[in-house]
């Protein structure tokens, strides 16, 4: 409704916009989506696929599909052109590439063939200064140059709407502008705003920003109708600096919140940086190891006393943003590249952001937390089979970030919150982590208990810290005592492939939780507890006699060729076996190598155009399961396994943020199962470098 409302409204002043023209290239290949400002689960806006990529005539959409208006204009020699979003009116640019990184996604335009226009959109990742981290702030930078040696007369425009405010558009906001420490802003709310609280997965709290440099070329307007406002720069070509008093609904002749950047005579290039995100003082609801839950602080507040202050520390420092933005960009190239290949850059590159886009930093009056959301799928906060597969993207970058993750869970349960004798599956909906005081959360009791253990020896191990082992040992013995009584033959339950529905006897699950046992002999050795030795041992040997009886019990050794089973007495079927991956991510060499020849020759001879099914029970496919699968098979099945990922991602008819989970045929959503978008998971794509070198 909000888009056939503005469309209507923009048509009857300025007419219908042309179809873009387009000559783009697209490097390392065109997403399904692509990222535009992805900072946290709220600042999290999209150039959603069925644009072609091309930037002009689209609007930006929030993760969930909500429009998040945001146009952009540039007028060169009094003739103004569309360069960003779908308002009618103008002429579009020609996009001539598209690039992206870890960090940026990059477009090229022709304007004319008078000026070269590139439009950076930068979040930034911050896996080491949580403060950075911590600031849903992401940034855009318009540059232009002379592209025929002719000097011309060019300005920019950016504006964008209420919509970034609310799902809602008969929402009422009120906005404001200001000056601070040389930047310009716009601000603007939720009238009524609703602490810890989402309405289609947008927060309704909060103050959202829209800022730029506040220099003598730069003008203003402030909730003006979005066709009064954008028709002034057409004409003019710059803003008449006025703010309109009449707060009112989104909806309500659509006020926006625009800047224009009057560069005069160009030549060379020029640029201008914007600014966009959101403020939230209070951002986690937290039940850890106090009577009632606490209201947990955004990191940054403890450094800036307002957000004013925190946007203008944000917005001044871009040139130390862009150099860092591009050592990590580097960094996570060149390691990739090395390890598997220019398919593997093109999808760690492209999961960055998504895995880091569902990360909130938060600090409380005993420490500082990150927190997870489960996002598409449920919005649980701090799923423990979510963060399971996005972990090794934190392994890689800093161990510490994994630790941090699993704090809330821990000390949630380490306080008499959860009465299970499993570890929880999460803690809530986000962004309230109040757990499960009466066990009533979905039971995964294998799943869970074998991914905290491998996850924590995990960390351990990366960082050093084995401290961290003794300080849970009481809640990682009592998980593993549970998986020495129901992991070998795991009763009915579900995996973490719970849209796939329970089963017994779960040859991959069972294998998650042999290896959770024999994960505890490494930590009994490690935490330095009484009996260490004699513990470690007992754990040893019940692990070793487990993963003997399940090679006989989950292989189909008369197939040709042999395989695991997806379940135990079921030989005619088959899994992806991606919880091995343990075994070589700790170092253990416990399972026995043929097990991971064998797995090789299998996946080669079921291989398709788009990669591995998950399972025989559908024609489904995991992209962050294989990548795990990839990390550990064979060299030549592991290239073949990325190069029919990059496939997919290149060939999925889907349109919104990467999916995980497809029908491994077509390339689309999972027919008859869930729709998942944006989440987390994709941080698994890092698997081959979270591995020990």
């Amino acid at each position: 409704m909000a888009t056939r409302n503005l469309l209507i409204t923009a048509l009857s002043v300025l007419g219908a916009v042309a179809p873009a023209a387009s000559t783009s290239t697209f490097s390392p290949l065109r997403p399904p989506a692509i990222p535009l400002a992805v900072r946290s689960p709220y600042l999290s806006t999209w150039l959603n696929g069925d644009s072609g990529g091309i930037l002009p005539g689209s609007w930006p959409h929030f993760w969930a599909d909500e429009i998040t208006g945001w146009q952009g204009f540039i007028r060169v020699d009094n003739v103004t052109y569309n360069w960003m979003g779908g308002a009618p009116g103008p002429s579009p640019v020609n996009q001539t590439s598209f690039e992206y990184t870890s960090t940026k996604s990059i477009f090229t335009f022709d304007v004319d063939g008078k000026v070269t226009l590139t439009a950076t959109f930068l979040s930034p990742i911050h896996p080491n200064d949580l403060v950075r981290q911590s600031m849903q702030f992401s940034y855009l930078q318009a540059a232009v140059e002379s592209s025929d040696g002719a000097a011309h007369d060019v300005q920019i425009y950016s504006d964008v709407s209420g919509e970034w405010a609310s799902s809602d558009a008969s929402n009422t906001i009120n906005w404001s502008n200001g000056l601070n420490d040389g930047v310009a802003y716009h601000k603007f709310a939720l009238s009524q705003p609703t602490v810890f609280s989402e309405e289609s997965d947008m927060a309704k709290w909060g103050d959202w920003y829209f800022a730029t440099d506040a220099n003598s070329g730069v003008t203003y307007r402030t909730g003006y109708p979005d066709t009064d406002t954008r028709t002034q720069f057409i004409n003019n070509g710059r803003l008449d600096n006025q703010i309109d008093a009449s707060y009112r609904a989104i909806s309500d002749s659509w006020p926006v919140f625009a800047f224009a950047q009057d560069f005069g005579s160009v030549l060379t290039e020029e640029d201008v940086v914007f600014t966009i995100g959101l403020a939230q003082e209070q951002v986690i609801n937290f039940q850890g190891n106090s009577t009632n839950p606490e209201a947990l602080t955004a990191l940054w507040s403890t450094v800036y006393s307002s957000a004013e202050d925190c946007l203008a520390a944000f917005h001044n420092n871009w040139d130390v943003e862009m150099h860092d933005a591009s050592i990590l960009d580097s960094k996570i190239h060149n390691d990739a590249y090395d390890a598997g290949g220019q398919n593997y850059v093109s999808l760690t590159t492209l999961a960055v952001r998504q895995a880091f886009g569902s990360l909130q930093v938060a600090h409380g009056t005993r420490q500082n937390y990150i927190f997870l959301k489960e996002i598409s799928s449920d919005g649980d906060i701090q799923t423990v089979d979510v963060i399971f597969p996005a972990h090794p993207i934190f392994l890689y970058l800093n161990p510490e970030m994994l630790r941090l993750l699993l704090d809330p869970l821990y000390e949630n349960q380490e306080s008499g919150h959860y009465p299970n004798p499993w570890s929880i599956h999460d803690l809530g909906f986000f962004p309230n982590a109040v757990g499960y005081p009466n066990g009533n959360d979905e039971a995964m009791p294998v799943e869970e208990c074998g991914n905290m253990i491998i996850m924590t020896l995990a960390y351990a191990l990366r960082s050093g810290n084995h401290g961290y082992l003794m300080q849970h040992w009481p809640l990682l013995d009592q998980w593993a005592q549970f998986l020495v009584n129901d992991s070998l033959i795991p009763d009915y339950q579900l995996s973490t492939d719970d849209f796939a529905g329970a089963l017994a006897n779960q040859t991959n699950l069972a294998l998650k939780g042999i290896i959770g046992v024999r994960a505890m002999a490494e930590v009994a050795g490690l935490s330095g507890i009484v009996n260490a030795n004699q513990i470690s041992t007992q754990y040893l040997n019940t692990s070793t006699q487990y993963i003997n009886k399940w090679t006989t019990l989950g292989v189909n050794n008369a197939s040709n060729p042999p395989h695991t089973t997806l379940a135990y007495n079921e030989p005619d079927s088959h899994g992806l076996l991606y919880n091995i991956y343990a075994d070589k991510l700790l170092g253990l060499n416990f399972v026995p190598e043929w097990v991971y020849s064998m797995q090789s020759n299998f996946y080669s001879t079921i291989l398709g155009d788009f990669g591995l099914p998950l399972d025989t029970r559908h024609d489904w496919a995991k992209s962050d399961w294989q990548v795990f699968a990839a990390a550990v098979a064979k060299t030549d099945v592991q290239d073949a396994m990325l190069e029919r990922l990059v496939n997919f991602v290149e060939g999925t008819p889907t349109t919104r943020p990467l999916t995980d989970l497809y029908d491994v045929t077509t390339g689309e959503f999972a027919t008859g199962g869930p729709t998942f978008i944006n989440r987390p998971v994709v941080g698994g794509f890092f698997a081959l470098l979270a591995l020990p070198n």
